[in-house]
């Protein structure tokens, strides 16, 4: 990393059962693997259940989505035991007290804290098509849209949890530039941290971020508004092996007059496999650390690109 953070300083939302409380409606828990015995060692959680915290039982009777005209109402099955209203009144009051807040994970299809695809249905009881949000989720997101958020099922996915880390991480780094006083130095000096970052997720982000920031007709509020916008949007862009490739291959330009013949037909070739598919991304990043440790270029080292978040994570391993 750029920056160094202690864990204590990078707080994650969690909903209570990804972590082991006993919260469901069964009065069991489903504890994530990856939330409890490897993010953890760099994080501190701040769990919820928001259906415990409007007055549900453990264990309960189980509720779900129910679309009644344009409206979808989180009740039990039958349509008793709404509690709708208390799940958002709950999502604003947590949105509201947690602005401190770096990233957030949700249970997946959970009507109260699924990120997408939950199950809505009929008053009938018939399945209508996956397209509901949980109502707290939904609250927690629309209130702040900067703040990366990943379900515990899509974090299996080593694209998708690598690019939740790196996320939580760009966001957290940007808090801290806020929290010390932002000035357009700063702004500009933290966009150079990331170029590359960006360049491996969206090319032309790349471009309008720079020219957001060559604009002179903006207050400083409201380009750093926009600025952080742009790159939280962009990093959700997960980035492909073609595009890892063509950063790499800018990275590269740089070591071009101090490389031997050897040394750059090695890269290259680093670079190929990668792109091919035949090697992790790793593989070719660690060449270039490498080289960098021999002939030390001070606007690479800066790059978040090369170590976005704790190497001990290796996440770059699987891909």
């Amino acid at each position: 990393m750029i920056y160094s953070v202690d864990k204590k300083e990078i707080e994650i939302g969690i909903s209570a059962c990804l972590i082991g409380e006993k919260v469901r409606f069964d009065a069991s828990n489903k504890p994530s693997h990856f939330c409890i015995k490897e993010f953890s060692a760099h994080v501190t959680y701040k769990s919820f259940c928001p259906e415990v915290a409007v007055g549900l039982p453990i264990p309960r009777p189980t509720i779900r989505q129910i679309k009644r005209g344009d409206m979808i109402h989180v009740s039990q099955k039958d349509g008793s035991g709404d509690v709708t209203e208390a799940l958002k009144a709950y999502g604003k009051k947590v949105a509201s007290m947690t602005k401190s807040l770096t990233g957030y994970i949700f249970c997946a299809k959970s009507p109260s804290c699924g990120m997408e695809r939950v199950k809505i249905y009929s008053p009938e009881g018939n399945a209508l098509p996956s397209h509901g949000i949980g109502a707290f989720a939904k609250e927690i997101m629309d209130a702040n849209p900067l703040l990366p958020c990943e379900e515990n099922g899509r974090l299996n996915d080593p694209l998708i949890r690598e690019n939740f880390v790196a996320r939580v991480f760009a966001y957290k780094h940007w808090q801290l530039v806020v929290e010390s006083g932002l000035t357009k130095h700063k702004l500009t000096t933290f966009h150079s941290h990331y170029k590359y970052t960006v360049m491996s997720h969206d090319l032309i982000a790349y471009k309008e971020l720079g020219q957001l920031l060559a604009r002179a007709d903006l207050a400083l509020e409201e380009q750093a508004s926009q600025y952080i916008l742009g790159l939280m949007t962009a990093l959700k862009i997960i980035a492909t092996r073609k595009k890892h490739a063509n950063t790499l291959a800018h990275i590269q330009g740089y070591f071009s007059k101090h490389l031997q013949a050897n040394e750059r037909q090695e890269l290259c070739e680093q670079i190929d496999a990668y792109r091919e598919g035949l090697i992790p991304l790793m593989a070719p990043l660690t060449l270039i650390k490498h080289y960098l440790l021999n002939h030390p270029k001070d606007y690479l080292t800066q790059q978040a690109y090369l170590s976005p978040y704790p190497d001990v994570l290796r996440l770059r391993y699987a891909y």
